[in-house]
């Protein structure tokens, strides 16, 4: 392995460590005169800086712009690049997408731009019988869940990925991709709302029937926009007449996969139509 390759590579290593997103591109066919050969790699970061080498200035451009597009979306794809004067249309007559370059070689250069993300993180609130099984449930479908719990009560919750003590929940500077789920049961019930929803969290649920739920946002209303108040799923959950822990917090779940899977629909159709 060459060491440019290697260090890409480990650049890749070190960020998803981190829990940043990445896009990995790799040159997959080349023709003509390039300087970039198949099985190259760079790694394209969410600030747009590009590390490694797929090809001169004229590849690069369109790449880091190509690799971005990916990375918002979340979903891979197949880019081809060759000299301006050859590109009459964005998709090529074999559906490969296009991009034309400036480039005096006249090269064409082929790259596959693979967006890898962290994965979404689920923030449980509280220690309830309901918050341990949501956080169980959570790990086994793939989350990486966060317990946030009081100290005196983490030793109640069953292992998670990450554990917060308290109910603070900037320092995890959670977005869209992220679900935070209050099922605190009585202990700390207001803090732990308005936190959740002062988050920029995508889906926010709180265990609690209707009337409790209503009370509670109205006792937080001073705090939290009406805005946020109205996003509120609560009682968390789809209806399946779920009555032990287990169940409701499978139906919890369930909600919030439904929640992900429309959006990620929507988010695809605007982009067929945009």
């Amino acid at each position: 392995m060459g060491t440019a390759r290697s260090d890409v590579l480990d650049l890749a290593g070190r960020l998803a460590a981190g829990g940043e997103d990445y896009c990995l591109v790799t040159v997959v066919r080349t023709a003509d005169a390039t300087s970039a050969k198949a099985g190259a790699k760079a790694i394209v970061s969410r600030d747009g800086t590009l590390t490694g080498f797929v090809g001169g200035g004229c590849v690069t451009g369109a790449t880091r712009r190509a690799a971005l597009e990916a990375l918002s979306q979340g979903a891979p794809r197949l880019i081809r690049v060759r000299p301006k004067d050859q590109v009459v249309a964005k998709v090529d007559v074999d559906g490969i997408e296009l991009h034309a370059s400036s480039c005096p070689s006249g090269g064409t250069v082929e790259l596959f731009l693979e967006p890898v993300r962290r994965a979404p993180r689920l923030v449980v609130a509280g220690a309830s019988p309901i918050a341990a099984a949501i956080v169980t449930i959570g790990r086994a479908l793939g989350h990486h869940v966060v317990a946030a719990a009081l100290a005196e009560d983490h030793g109640r919750l069953p292992p998670a990925d990450a554990v917060l003590d308290g109910f603070d929940l900037a320092p995890l500077a959670l977005d869209g991709r992220d679900a935070v789920v209050v099922a605190t049961q009585g202990k700390r019930d207001r803090e732990a709302l308005a936190a959740a929803l002062l988050s920029e969290a995508g889906y926010v649920g709180m265990v609690g029937s209707r009337r409790k739920v209503a009370t509670l946002q109205a006792q937080i209303a001073d705090r939290v926009p009406a805005d946020r108040l109205a996003r509120l799923h609560g009682p968390a959950g789809l209806d399946i007449g779920a009555i032990e822990p287990e169940e409701i917090a499978l139906s919890i779940l369930a909600e919030l996969v439904r929640e992900r899977r429309q959006g990620a629909s929507v988010s695809m159709a605007q982009t067929a139509t945009g």
